[in-house]
């Protein structure tokens, strides 16, 4: 394990003003892996807390149910990844269930949806793809309703013509491509979510900005956590035998071998190195927005 900011108290941003506390919103839950090539079945669907499991009974967000629809974006012999999302809950599609015993992959995301208030349809659903990369998201943008025409303006036509759904997730993910998501993914998360809180703020929104999310380019693979009031929602990543998996909780227990991404911070693994951790906070310091 590398980077400097693992062993030591990841800097966190000091507490918002505009935040107010004692509002809780739903989260998602999700997983990624990159490595050798298994039946997405052995993640998403075959462990006691599989992701499957996790739409029915998470532990470790603020609603235990998320049934908001679902989704899986997998790599396979063309550079673009493939998709399936639908709006029924997880557990109860056994599509889904068919799928993942049949599909092998080297790398790919899997993610169940518990709404903050857009509909349920399933262009709303992640994991959400442009090209050749993937990105899914796991939070909310606080006041997102009084923010959403600005914040869709700062993405160009090009890229707004790919816009599918109404999601706050999606919005952050076709702003961060114009930002040079594909050039630079910690810059441009970084512009991304100074732009974002900068919206918040002109707007006089009292709530939080809270972000875990992963994106990949077919090859290497970033993770993002988050918050404008140092409280994002959990991620977790384990190693094992140059396997990488990145999960909002753990699917098994936690004794086996998973590790917290640090508050303000970011996951790094690229393709054909090992994995590091850089601070994102340091990052957003040094990004105009």
């Amino acid at each position: 394990m590398t980077g400097k900011y693992y062993n030591k108290v990841a800097k966190t941003l000091p507490p918002d003003p505009l935040h107010r506390p004692g509002r809780k919103k739903t989260m998602c839950r999700f997983l990624a892996y990159r490595g050798e090539p298994i039946f997405l079945d052995d993640l998403v669907c075959a462990p006691a807390h599989s992701l499957v499991h996790q739409s029915l009974h998470a532990v470790e967000a603020k609603t235990g149910t998320n049934g908001d629809g679902f989704g899986i974006g997998w790599y396979g012999e063309r550079p673009e990844p493939g998709i399936y999302r639908e709006v029924r809950p997880a557990w109860s599609d056994e599509n889904l269930r068919s799928l993942c015993e049949q599909v092998r992959s080297g790398l790919f995301f899997a993610h169940v949806r518990a709404s903050t208030g857009t509909s349920t349809t399933r262009a709303n659903c992640h994991p959400f793809s442009h090209g050749r990369y993937l990105f899914m998201h796991n939070g909310q943008i606080g006041g997102y309703g009084r923010i959403k025409r600005r914040l869709e303006a700062l993405i160009p036509d090009d890229l707004y013509d790919r816009r599918q759904g109404t999601t706050d997730s999606e919005a952050l993910f076709l702003a961060a491509l114009a930002n040079g998501l594909a050039q630079d993914p910690i810059a441009a998360m970084a512009r991304t979510l100074k732009q974002v809180r900068g919206l918040m703020e002109e707007a006089g929104v009292r709530e939080p900005l809270r972000f875990t999310a992963v994106f990949t380019d077919g090859e290497s693979l970033w993770a993002y956590r988050w918050a404008c009031d140092a409280k994002p929602p959990t991620l977790y990543f384990r190693e094992d035998g140059g396997n990488l998996l990145v999960v909002s909780e753990p699917i098994d227990s936690k004794d086996r071998g998973w590790r917290e991404v640090p508050k303000g911070c970011s996951l790094i693994a690229r393709a054909g190195g090992g994995v590091a951790v850089q601070c994102l906070n340091e990052a957003m310091a040094q990004v105009a927005a």
